[in-house]
């Protein structure tokens, strides 16, 4: 269980969730979508093509707006499903296509097992499926969490509550508790601990006085008092302990920090001894808490946000008993709610999905379901997975396009004008110690003590966050494992690893439209060679840059080229502040990016599209090809452009829009298309723009 949201883990994704770690990426992949109790017959997937030439607009000029050329009618003709918030040319439709394929998998493990593994996750997806079960049972899988909950006599025992939900696998969701990579020494695992609590999207839902936000927390206070009389509370109770959660989560929100301080490491690194810890929460019991969660022993920890801790003692301190009861039975109901009956299932739905995230209706159970299995047995599941999608002859052209962006990354740090030659030594030597994960581990996780019940889908929930936790804090004090990831192999998705210093990519990703080693370059490098060279390029972002080669956070780089750096991404902080998230509509006023927020992704961004660039460039000379060579009335420059853009096809709901806006820190697909290539004057010589123009403007923003 990966629980502390460390930003040195960075990703592409399109669909990053609304926690830091997922936007940064482990994509813990958490979907913006819930799940459907009535299920449609799964249909299989329509093909995606690397590149779609009918998704062209030919009627925009692609020098004022290359989004709306390269992906009009694709927008235009593609709106967002009903069971959808977000729809996007390459990655919903790959995942689409990717989960029917793992579906099929499932299925037939849950009917037909071949081998103990088949069994496993086979009755784990059919313990999700069978909806009338769940329906039967009503709350009683909760009866033991409530009924620890009903017996806590005093605040001063919360710890001691926490560790009891814990170690039954229920949720203890006060703050987060995991063991990571030293962030200043990258070969120690040491204890770490972050802030939690609540349930809304982020602080600012709690805190901002925009009628907007007024309109949303009004709204989560009557789902909450809802939920709770489904639970069985009268109404007069139900909304005394709505009104208390809502109190506690916004003293907590309070106590945060925020997504873009969280950027800078060095806010979120505070090594302490232990008894410091308690020194800031004495109100809360550590070593009662530390026991129960049987962690092995340390002296100090990272306490990575330290003012949460006084907050949550402070509220510790003053609400009254009754109070944190109804905190902890909420957040008891609330993770569990799309595994609850239908009545339950739809309330909150009604709210996460419709109210927060515009979706019109449930995500088929067949779907959900399916996530939810690759999310508990990954690579059980993946294992199986990749024999069937991912054959050898495309792993083997994966390790020729890494090494091919590899080399043009190195080319491109030579020709920096703005670095001296001591800090392009030190970035050469970093990128040298990169190390290249393609597809899935080469040692697969053990399940064995896994154990799984077809009639019980909360046990085994709540069975594999038990499982995910021991396997996280056994590795306290122990070697870190180079070789681990942190995706499923079925994931559409890639990452980097600041305190690995590693770059991973999935064989989820490693399908068309994003990497077809059969197509011509231009298409394909413009496509998985700019997701490589994203991924790349966060080494060197406003957060990678502040790790060396071994992973550990240290100052490489002159006094002079550090202020040149910051001088280059506030440039792009400036530029990406003026795009519009969602324009201004009925009572509400646009909703601006947060350049600060994005800035890692859209730097990495700008700097993958170039090196792939100059990648395809090498790879055309050596085929005795040039960049001016036609296919279908393009020339290679011209595809490669259209290929990047093609990826960022997207529609979403305004509600997700906005929502992203404040927690995701990645751009939308307009604005990384548009905000990368007029950073790009390639581009402009491609499609015979005039200086000046939209996409070819006479000052443009540069990092790498």
């Amino acid at each position: 269980m990966k629980s502390l949201p460390s930003t040195s883990l960075s990703c592409v994704s399109l669909l990053a969730a609304g926690t830091l770690f997922a936007a940064s990426c482990a994509l813990a992949q958490t979907s913006l979508s819930t799940v459907g109790l009535d299920d449609a017959a799964p249909k299989p997937p329509v093909a995606v093509h690397s590149l779609d030439l009918s998704a062209i607009d030919k009627t925009a000029d692609p020098c004022t707006d290359f989004y709306q050329y390269a992906c009009g009618n694709w927008v235009k003709d593609n709106p967002v499903p009903a069971d959808q918030t977000r729809w996007a040319r390459s990655f919903s439709m790959l995942q689409e296509r990717n989960r029917y394929l793992l579906w099929q998998e499932l299925d037939a493990a849950s009917k037909d097992p071949k081998t103990a593994l088949q069994k496993k996750y086979g009755d784990y997806y059919a313990a999700c499926m069978n909806t009338s079960l769940v329906d039967s049972k009503g709350l009683a899988p909760l009866t033991p969490a409530f009924e620890k909950i009903a017996a806590l006599s005093d605040t001063k025992k919360i710890s001691m509550l926490m560790g009891q939900l814990l170690e039954a696998g229920s949720p203890a969701p006060l703050f987060r508790f995991s063991v990571g990579q030293d962030e200043k020494d990258s070969s120690k695992q040491i204890a770490e601990t972050f802030q939690g609590g609540i349930s809304l999207p982020d602080r600012d839902y709690y805190l901002s006085d925009t009628k907007r936000f007024e309109t949303i927390r009004a709204a989560y206070v009557e789902h909450l008092t809802k939920m709770f009389t489904l639970a069985g509370d009268s109404p007069d109770k139900a909304a005394t302990e709505a009104a208390a959660v809502m109190k506690i989560e916004t003293a907590l929100a309070k106590g945060s920090t925020s997504r873009t301080e969280l950027r800078d490491p060095l806010n979120r690194y505070h090594i302490k001894p232990l008894k410091e810890l308690e020194d800031l929460s004495p109100g809360f019991d550590w070593p009662v808490y530390l026991r129960a969660i049987r962690i092995g022993h340390f002296d100090t920890l990272n306490v990575a946000t330290p003012d949460f801790f006084k907050a949550m003692n402070a509220e510790i301190e003053t609400e009254p008993l009754d109070a944190w009861k109804a905190y902890f039975r909420w957040h008891t109901i609330h993770s569990s709610a799309t595994e609850l009956p239908k009545a339950f299932f739809d309330e909150n739905f009604a709210f996460f999905g419709k109210t927060l995230a515009g979706q019109k209706e449930p995500t088929p159970r067949w779907k959900q379901c399916t996530a939810a299995t690759d999310q508990a047995l990954g690579e059980a599941v993946g294992q199986d997975w990749v024999k069937q999608n991912f054959p050898p002859a495309a792993k083997a052209s994966m390790d020729q396009l890494v090494a091919a962006l590899e080399k043009s990354l190195a080319d491109d740090i030579k020709t920096l004008s703005w670095m001296s030659d001591d800090t392009k030594k030190q970035a050469e030597e970093k990128l040298s110690m990169f190390r290249n994960k393609i597809g899935y581990p080469e040692k697969w996780r053990d399940y064995s003590a896994l154990k799984i019940d077809r009639n019980d889908l909360i046990g085994n929930t709540y069975r594999a966050s038990i499982f995910r936790r021991n396997y996280d804090l056994s590795k306290l004090g122990k070697p870190v494992d180079e070789k681990e990831w942190s995706m499923t192999p079925p994931t559409v998705n890639a990452y980097y690893s600041s305190s690995m210093n590693d770059i991973n990519f999935p064989a989820g990703i490693l399908q068309p439209p994003f990497f077809d080693f059969t197509i011509d370059p231009a298409v394909n490098f413009g496509g998985i060679g700019v997701v490589i060279g994203h991924e790349m390029t966060h080494g060197f972002d406003d957060q990678g840059s502040k790790y060396d080669g071994h992973g550990n956070l240290r100052e490489w780089q002159t006094a002079d080229d550090r202020k040149a750096f910051v001088e280059r991404t506030d440039c792009e902080v400036a530029e990406y502040n003026s795009f519009d998230a969602s324009p201004a509509h009925d009572d509400l006023p646009a909703q601006k990016l947060n350049g600060k927020l994005t800035l890692g992704e859209n730097t990495a961004d700008n700097g993958g599209l170039r090196i792939a660039y100059l990648a395809l460039l090498d790879t055309l000379a050596k085929q005795g090809k040039t960049i001016n060579d036609k296919i279908d009335d393009y020339t290679a420059g011209q595809r490669f452009f259209l290929g990047f853009a093609q990826v960022w096809c997207q529609n979403q709901t305004d509600q997700v829009a906005r929502q992203l806006a404040i927690t995701d820190p990645h751009s939308p697909g307009r604005w990384r298309t548009n905000g990368s290539v007029q950073n790009f004057e390639e581009f402009g010589k491609a499609f015979g723009c005039k200086k000046g123009q939209p996409m070819y403007p006479e000052h443009a923003c540069r990092v790498w």
